[in-house]
């Protein structure tokens, strides 16, 4: 019933809002005679404030139209890459002419942001995402107002999140190969689990995730947040804040937890310092500071606008990050989108680097609570994991503002870069690099023999088994030692024999070169298997370098594929 009677409120409040504000544009307009009136600018003002305190604050847009790149202007095009009942991934494409500028554009990293669905939209990154794409491809998760979603959608529940950002992962390694993530405040915990289940199905991971401000362990340094959570039952919040959006909105009856209701605790927090910040205002418009209060109405038009949040997603969430600390508890149980039931193992996780950000004076999430990642996260190296601590930031000053811009954002910078750059070095170990093939097909290895005094070292020729219609399936590259000569490495293709055949050890397929071997008898002979060699002996026994393992046609496990250049659509956007 809440509801109900704030929206009323709202709608009877709409006309007098307008009202207010065009008196105040008839006390600030030279052309009006009451503007030359005693104390003009002063009932100006108040008029002003009036309307600002009672409109209705609507979803504001990003609003990025280009970002400064070295010195040149890029255009930036917004656009929707997928589009759920629930969340939009926005990508913000760049558009140069520019030569030099859109080569260094197409080979910079891509960024997946994970914006908090914690009663703010999205929008409130702003400041973050125009940072940020300067240096980066910037993707963002844009959570749609609870109240416009129609029933027939289904519910929202927190394991859809997590399945949301691991569907938005794989579509950015689709097109790069690979991507970083980051999170800020609220879905630091749901990224962590979407990365960890990724992980402990043996699927790539992204090449790094920042956590910026986020209760990854409540249990340190509660705040008031914190404390609101465990001092509340589970049925006081269910009986006192979910209510049924009203018929005035498309969602009309979706149990919800109201946007106005969230804006209320956040004013709730701190009512001095926003009590202090409408005065402010006030005065700079007596004074005529145009630009003091043009800032203040940009903040303001962002904190203001609210979103309501499904009551399932609400209250799993206080549930399991504030009440039962499922996730540093080792029994969060994620359902995902096939209906399996899995265990989220922070622990699985071990090539993703890893960095947290928390703010020096943040009193929504409390110094430790996202650094406690790094104890969770104990299969990644520690030369692969960062702690930073924003002196003198708050929570919203660690992704927003001069100490996001200055402090902040060039460690970010150079932590995403740092690794980017290290997945794109040559691996040590041997590399497979398995193409798709009607069966299974052979792999031939190549061994390398350590030369001796009295005989010379052996080469050995390339060893090729061909088959008429099918491709080379397998390439297989092998390091070779220092103290032998290098051998070529073996192309096999999908043999033309059948492995059970043992004839095969009578006519061998590998020739050797001038030096004699010993006959292989056929009666020692062995049973070929899809791997074919070359079994060569000298007059005397000769100590040999072992072999590396041979590699067989089963699906290799291939290195993070460092980032590409974005060649989707022409040739002028990255």
């Amino acid at each position: 019933m809440l509801y109900q009677i704030y929206d009323m409120q709202r709608s009877l409040m709409e006309p007098f809002a307008d009202l207010a504000l065009t008196a105040s544009k008839v006390f600030t307009n030279p052309l009006m005679p009451l503007s030359h009136l005693p104390n003009a600018q002063r009932i100006s003002a108040t008029y002003d404030l009036i309307h600002r305190l009672g409109k209705d604050y609507v979803k504001p847009e990003f609003g990025i139209r280009s970002v400064d790149v070295d010195g040149v202007e890029v255009a930036i095009h917004e656009r929707i890459e997928i589009d759920k009942p629930f969340c939009e991934l926005r990508r913000f494409k760049r558009f140069s002419d520019d030569t030099a500028t859109l080569a260094k554009l197409k080979n910079q990293p891509a960024v997946l942001v994970v914006a908090p669905l914690s009663g703010h939209y999205a929008t409130l990154l702003r400041d973050t995402v125009k940072t940020m794409l300067k240096d980066h491809k910037v993707y963002i998760t844009d959570w749609k107002n609870a109240r416009l979603v129609p029933l027939e959608n289904g519910d929202f529940h927190l394991d859809d999140y997590v399945n949301h950002v691991q569907e938005f992962i794989r579509h950015l390694q689709k097109q790069y190969g690979n991507c970083h993530i980051m999170s800020v405040c609220q879905p630091t915990v749901p990224v962590l689990a979407a990365v960890s289940l990724m992980a402990s199905r043996g699927e790539t991971t992204p090449l790094s995730m920042t956590m910026m401000g986020g209760p990854i362990d409540a249990r340190k340094s509660p705040t008031a947040v914190n404390d609101l959570a465990t001092q509340r039952s589970i049925e006081w919040f269910e009986n006192n804040v979910i209510f049924r959006v009203p018929s005035s909105f498309p969602g009309a009856g979706r149990q919800v937890y109201p946007g106005f209701l969230q804006h209320t605790g956040f004013v709730a927090m701190n009512p001095d310092h926003h009590l202090g910040s409408h005065y402010d205002y006030f005065k700079d418009l007596v004074k005529g500071d145009k630009e003091s209060s043009e800032a203040h109405r940009k903040f303001y038009d962002e904190y203001n606008a609210v979103l309501d949040m499904d009551a399932n997603y609400y209250l799993q969430t206080i549930q399991t990050v504030f009440r039962e600390f499922k996730l540093v508890n080792g029994t969060w149980d994620v359902r995902n989108t096939q209906g399996k039931v899995e265990r989220v193992r922070p622990q699985d996780i071990k090539t993703t680097a890893l960095m947290t950000v928390e703010g020096e004076l943040d009193d929504i999430s409390g110094s430790g609570q996202t650094a406690a990642a790094h104890d969770l996260c104990s299969g990644i190296p520690k030369n692969q994991r960062k702690h930073y601590e924003a002196k003198g930031a708050g929570h919203y000053g660690i992704f927003s503002g001069r100490r996001w811009r200055e402090m902040v954002y060039p460690e970010v910078k150079q932590f995403i870069l740092q690794h980017a750059l290290k997945a794109g070095k040559a691996p040590v170990a041997p590399v497979v690099a398995v193409a798709a093939a009607p069966k299974a097909a052979a792999v031939a290895t190549a061994k390398a023999v350590k030369p001796a005094a009295t005989q010379p070292a052996v080469k050995t020729k390339a060893a090729t088994v061909a088959k008429p219609a099918v491709k080379s399936a397998v390439v297989v590259a092998t390091q070779t030692p220092a103290a032998a000569k290098p051998v070529k490495a073996a192309v096999v293709a999908q043999p033309a024999v059948k492995a059970a055949t043992p004839r095969v050890a009578a006519k061998p397929a590998v020739k050797t070169s001038p030096v004699k071997t010993a006959a292989v008898k056929p009666a020692e002979a062995k049973p070929a298997a899809p791997v074919a060699t070359a079994a060569s002996a000298a007059p005397a026994p000769v100590p040999a370098v072992p072999a590396a393992p041979a590699m067989v046609s089963a699906p290799a496990v291939v290195p993070p594929v460092p980032v590409v250049a974005d060649t989707t659509g022409d040739n002028a956007t990255v």
